[in-house]
């Protein structure tokens, strides 16, 4: 890297005391060295157990233009975008794409990309007149989110392109059907239901230790409620298999809220840990820990573990992982001197009614939660697992009620370094602002050179006005975590206008970086003036969200 470059140092809390005071001033925590082959995360942080290296950029200024902007010598290849053709069946792409996994099938270069849709807006429905969709406009919603499999591959040229002829490229979306596992199927608080219609509202997600896709559910209410859907249906983790289309679980043990993503890791004993964050404010961090152990041999059957376990919420001020439990539940409302915790609205006799066995904990989790002793933090979104040294980051966005304005990163360290620990300590990582360079952190990656990646996302209402001027649009930016630029914050990429860029994911061999361009020209109101025409199309008058394959990249 340049060392006349324009560096942006993060704030790091290390901690207090002569030798804390002395790592902070050498920058962020250390994570030395290559990810080790015995790593016990699973293979979302970057690729398949890759030790190549991404190579260095002379990090770009932030912009205000409508174009995807990176660093000298990088370009970027649209691979697949909103109502592009997937497969020979004429289905279509899906809007407000959001994580993308790739599973190679030749190499590094053909594979299968699975992405998710989180929502639509006037691009794909149109003017909506006096808030109230048509039945036109809802099926269009029920259609467009959700997720993609596609089959992408990189030809001669060194060009990524999408194979519309693809055997393995399809739709998942608010229509297609779900099975249900664990404590909450068929039980009363679900309806009875064992099977359910349609996912939507997918934001981000995680690949498993036996090679399926994790999704999950977000904001789902207003979807739900649009179609007339029960809303108990939605809000879980599903999970799928790129592979094949019949297979399709919704896991209730892993428990029913805001879900941002999930990071699966190994406990020392070998029992599966799930790591999730509940994205909305004043809500809470998990993690699930199944009973029984993986086993590699099992592939697939491995998925079991997701349906018996048991769910923790994490109490930063005690540094312990609690049970969220229907004992532990019933334990708390049983207490006369219980005082109803902030953030649960509702009384304790309507809490005594409400939670009867565990299919009611997971159904109503974020409350459950709540009253058991969870934190509640500032919109945990994205959580990786470092494959470096098992601790845990933890991208808490933003939490302006509480004026967290520009958000901050957490690291936990797990006692022992064992994923199934209950107890913790942590840090505040990174904290966004001026001093940084960047706002409102998202989602994360590492590449295999302990480099730390963050997208970020500033409220699109808020781009370039008051605090958030210096930042212009969103964007991609890297922590090195080792050597002579550890702690240094560098922007690799800018967003066009009104969008936010999310899912970044490696190929194995590292030469490639897939990220979405999400919701482009989102402020649009008139379709004859669009705020955005980004991806620039000849002839095209709308903007396209987009999954993009950027290579360049210098491999060691």
């Amino acid at each position: 890297m340049s060392n006349s470059m324009n560096r942006r140092t993060f704030l790091s809390y290390l901690g207090t005391g002569a030798a804390a005071l002395a790592a902070a001033s050498a920058g962020l925590g250390t994570l030395e060295g290559k990810a080790s082959a015995l790593s016990s995360t699973a293979d979302h942080l970057f690729g398949f157990g890759t030790n190549r290296v991404t190579g260095f950029f002379d990090p770009i200024q932030p912009s205000k233009e409508d174009k995807l902007v990176l660093p000298n010598r990088f370009k970027y290849d649209v691979v697949a975008a909103f109502d592009d053709i997937i497969n020979p069946a004429g289905e279509k792409f899906g809007q407000g794409c959001d994580y993308n996994a790739y599973f190679p099938l030749e190499g590094s270069n053909r594979g299968l990309l699975v992405t998710n849709h989180e929502y639509t807006n006037i691009f794909s429905l149109g003017p909506i007149h006096n808030d109230q969709l048509t039945s036109a406009q809802v099926e269009k919603e029920l259609y467009y989110q959700g997720m993609s499999v596609t089959e992408i591959y990189k030809d001669k040229e060194g060009t990524w392109k999408l194979d519309p002829a693809s055997k393995y490229a399809r739709r998942i979306n608010g229509f297609t059907s779900f099975e249900l596992t664990g404590p909450a199927k068929g039980s009363a608080a679900l309806s009875q239901a064992a099977k359910v219609q349609g996912t939507f509202a997918n934001c981000s997600g995680g690949i498993t230790l036996w090679k399926t896709v994790l999704s999950c559910e977000e904001n789902f209410s207003e979807t739900a409620q649009h179609a007339k859907l029960n809303e108990t249906h939605y809000g879980w983790v599903i999970e799928i298999d790129p592979r094949d289309a019949s297979y399709r679980k919704k896991h209730t043990a892993l428990g029913r809220f805001n879900h941002e993503n999930t990071a699966m890791g190994l406990a020392s004993d070998g029992r599966v840990v799930v790591y999730m964050g509940d994205d909305k404010k004043d809500a809470c961090v998990y993690k699930y820990i199944s009973k029984g152990k993986f086993d590699p041999a099992k592939g697939r059957s491995n998925a079991s573990l997701l349906e018996d376990g048991t769910l923790y919420v994490a109490n930063l001020k005690k540094g312990q992982w609690v049970p969220v439990t229907i004992e532990a539940v019933t334990k708390v409302l049983s207490s006369d001197s219980l005082k109803v915790p902030y953030g649960v609205n509702a009384s304790k006799e309507e809490l005594q009614k409400r939670y009867k066995t565990q299919a009611e904990v997971v159904t109503y989790c974020h409350e459950a939660a709540l009253l058991v002793g969870g934190t509640p933090t500032d919109r945990p979104e994205d959580i990786e697992i470092s494959p470096f040294d098992n601790s845990v980051f933890i991208c808490h966005t933003n939490n302006d009620t509480h004026g967290n304005i520009h958000g901050h990163i957490t690291r936990i360290f797990e006692s022992g370094d064992n994923l199934a620990s209950l107890e913790f300590d942590f840090e505040i990582f990174a904290a966004g602002g001026r001093q940084s360079g960047f706002s409102s952190p998202d989602n994360l990656i590492f590449d295999s050179n302990a480099n730390l990646w963050v997208v970020t996302d500033i409220s699109t209402s808020s781009h370039n006005k008051g605090v958030y001027k210096s930042f212009m649009n969103n964007g991609l930016f890297v922590i090195p975590t080792a050597g002579k630029d550890k702690g240094v914050a560098m922007q690799f990429a800018s967003g066009p206008v009104d969008s936010e860029l999310t899912g970044p994911f490696f190929t194995p061999n590292e030469d490639t970086l897939f990220i979405s361009v999400q919701h482009p020209g989102e402020n649009t109101t008139d379709l004859s003036k669009p705020t955005s025409t980004w991806p620039h199309r000849k002839g095209d008058k709308i903007a396209r969200c987009a999954v993009v394959a950027i290579s360049g990249f210098k491999l060691g």
